[in-house]
């Protein structure tokens, strides 16, 4: 498949995305050499564990609608990177959902332990915001609005934290439709909601297009949530790089469990096409948000 954005391949595209991300992690994160090293060497063995980087790449796609050229929108971009990275590394954790298996490698706390885990964790989310508050090429009014975006979009209110209280507090209840939505619209879908709006904002967006973006990302967050959840129940720990059967196994809150596999997927679909309609008025300056939805909801893993 290509796109109007150039000639590359959206395959192509991605992995010239996730370089473009990991050269700005490496930028902003210590060696493995620096002092406190066992910190930094866990900080590093998960973020640089592999992953699609699909939020910071949904951010820089977003800036690109807005603007032809993003000067450093990397760097902010990959601040959502260290966030997701954080709160994987304490969904993992014995005293949440007590996993040994994340992107096909052992667990941080499984390698380091789970003190160094939880270090490790809060290091990267404070790192993010360190980052936020540095940015090369970008006002310090801009910073300020980034920062709010992602605090918000990570917090208890609405936010990813959360999100994670009503998961934990829902294994074992009954799955309805009304706590499904309170854990996934926070738990997942802010963050994804957050990557849009914040390439939106560092692109300068206006109000209009803020307003359209934000739109995409709220349905692009819901179809990424439903076909993980899909994903969990149809596919290997192998596939996954996780370990699969764990949300049925935990008797977690997800979709299928709510509307069954057949019409979470269909759920799923609607999702897409209400993502690529949202940005219609950026006509082809949103291709790639298009094809990152259809990814999205076609994966596999």
């Amino acid at each position: 498949m290509t796109s109007a954005q150039g000639q590359l391949t959206l395959q192509e595209y991605l992995a010239e995305q996730v370089r473009a991300v990991d050269n700005a992690l490496e930028h902003w994160l210590p060696g493995e050499s620096v002092e406190p090293e066992s910190i930094h060497r866990a900080m590093r063995y998960s973020l640089f564990a592999g992953g699609k980087r699909i939020r910071p790449i949904l951010a820089m796609a977003a800036a690109n609608a807005v603007k032809d050229s993003a000067q450093g929108v990397e760097h902010a971009a990959a601040t959502l990177e260290m966030i997701h990275t954080y709160s994987l590394i304490h969904d993992d954790l014995p005293a949440l959902d007590n996993d040994d298996l994340r992107r096909g490698l052992p667990t941080c706390h499984k390698v380091f332990g789970e003190a160094m885990a939880i270090l490790a964790g809060d290091s990267l989310l404070t790192l993010a915001f360190e980052v936020l508050s540095r940015l090369p090429y970008t006002s310090a009014e801009t910073r300020i609005v980034l920062v709010q975006e992602l605090s918000r979009a990570a917090g208890t209110v609405g936010g990813m934290i959360g999100g994670q209280v009503h998961d934990i507090e829902g294994e074992r209840k009954e799955p309805t439709a009304m706590l499904l939505e309170s854990i996934h619209r926070a738990k997942t879908g802010a963050l994804l909601r957050a990557s849009v709006r914040m390439g939106a904002i560092y692109a300068g967006a206006s109000q209009r297009e803020l307003a359209e973006l934000s739109l995409y990302g709220e349905h692009v967050g819901l179809a990424f949530q439903i076909i993980d959840d899909v994903l969990d129940v149809e596919q290997s720990s192998d596939t996954l790089g996780k370990t699969a059967g764990k949300d049925e196994a935990q008797q977690k809150v997800t979709f299928p469990a709510v509307y069954g596999l057949e019409r979470s997927r269909e759920m799923a679909e609607a999702e897409r096409k209400a993502a690529h309609a949202a940005v219609e008025s950026f006509g082809s300056r949103a291709d790639r948000l298009r094809e990152i939805a259809d990814f999205i909801v076609l994966r596999r893993a």
